[in-house]
């Protein structure tokens, strides 16, 4: 049975004075669906949320929401605006009222609800997320993680048909992320339609029904997860994802800048949803191996691929270096030496044409 078609876009094209993010979209959103959208920055995924709901007039096009065009001038915006909840991420809760208050508002002025009813539903949600004891609370008192788990209350509490969240997990410290994709999913597992602006690449692969990959302000590519980062059809799709399973350094040299290599490390970890304790071990090997073992004796500078393989859940770290052929691990007796064979699976060095290379799984 095909599904029912609850947003239809046609067309659609944005304009600013000098950029145009959204050239040409068309693409139907159907009940049930789960939509992660991903791309390089600048290529309209959240223009394209924007214009969904109209907070952005678009330029040109049809958007058709449950059987009304929205891009009429006649349609009435704040009732098509309440079958679509919006999560920001910089999670726009009011300061100087508390969370029940913040999820409270919507339902009594926009549903109708009585102060008990919509109290009740509040409470309802911030036990279901884990927050019932921040009801009283204001949302200076909680958390980026916490703020923006009630934020997603409170567009639930509106009863909406399709949730868009754009990038929910951008503004917040990389240990709170987890808490708030936690409660995306359950959303997702109750059969809510969404679409979520994301970086968080292993999360749209385990929660998503569709990806949308944009580029050049068109949606290039539309799949299942397995096609789009396994079997992608259109080569700027199969770059992109390739860019995101590997991260290349070259340069590495005695005057490197190494703690923002640390920085990009972590943000390649956090990109593959490792663990904090595997994005350590990722940063305590590349510190021992370059700084304490390559630099002092590798001539020239040094490369290195960090590559990660989700389906065996497997990091691989391969350097690169000049000199004559030296393999830095081969005194089993020294101190990080061991300590550095403690923490991988695997260490492989081979040499070729005055080249190094050092293979470490971990």
């Amino acid at each position: 049975m095909e599904k029912r078609a609850l947003i239809t876009i046609r067309n659609l094209r944005k304009e600013y004075p000098n950029v145009t993010p959204l050239k040409d979209v068309s693409v139907d959103i159907h009940k049930g669906d789960v939509i992660s959208v991903i791309g390089p920055s600048g290529t309209g995924k959240s223009t394209l949320l924007r214009c969904i709901n109209l907070l952005e007039v678009p330029t040109r096009g049809e958007i058709i929401v449950d059987g009304v065009v929205t891009t009429d001038r006649n349609t009435n915006i704040s009732q098509i605006r309440r079958k679509m909840g919006m999560v920001f991420q910089s999670f726009n809760l009011f300061a100087h009222k508390t969370i029940i208050e913040n999820i409270m508002m919507g339902q009594i002025d926009l549903l109708g609800r009585s102060p008990q009813e919509a109290y009740d539903k509040g409470m309802e949600l911030l036990r279901t997320i884990g927050l019932s004891d921040k009801a009283l609370s204001y949302p200076d008192e909680l958390s980026g993680g916490q703020k923006q788990r009630a934020a997603i209350a409170r567009t639930v509490a509106m009863s909406p048909e399709i949730i868009l969240f754009d990038e929910p997990t951008s503004a917040l410290d990389p240990t709170m992320v987890g808490e708030v994709l936690s409660v995306i999913r359950g959303l997702a597992g109750q059969g809510m339609t969404m679409m979520i602006v994301t970086h968080e690449m292993k999360f749209a692969r385990d929660v998503s029904t569709r990806i949308f990959y944009m580029d050049q302000g068109e949606i290039y590519e539309d799949g299942t997860p397995e096609q789009i980062f396994e079997h992608p059809l259109r080569e700027r799709t199969r770059v992109f994802v390739r860019q995101l399973k590997i991260l290349h350094v070259e340069g590495i040299s005695r005057d490197f800048d190494f703690p923002a290599f640390m920085t990009r490390l972590e943000e390649f970890g956090r990109k593959q949803q490792l663990s904090q304790r595997q994005i350590y071990a990722l940063q305590l090997v590349s510190e021992e191996v370059v700084i304490g073992k390559l630099l002092p004796f590798a001539g020239g500078e040094i490369a290195l691929d960090v590559e990660y393989s989700e389906r065996e859940n497997l990091a691989q770290m391969y350097f690169s270096y000049g000199g004559p052929p030296f393999q830095p691990f081969s005194d089993g007796e020294d101190l990080s030496v061991r300590m550095i064979q403690g923490m991988t699976t695997q260490i492989g060095h081979s040499y070729e044409d005055g080249v190094n290379r050092l293979k470490i799984c971990l």
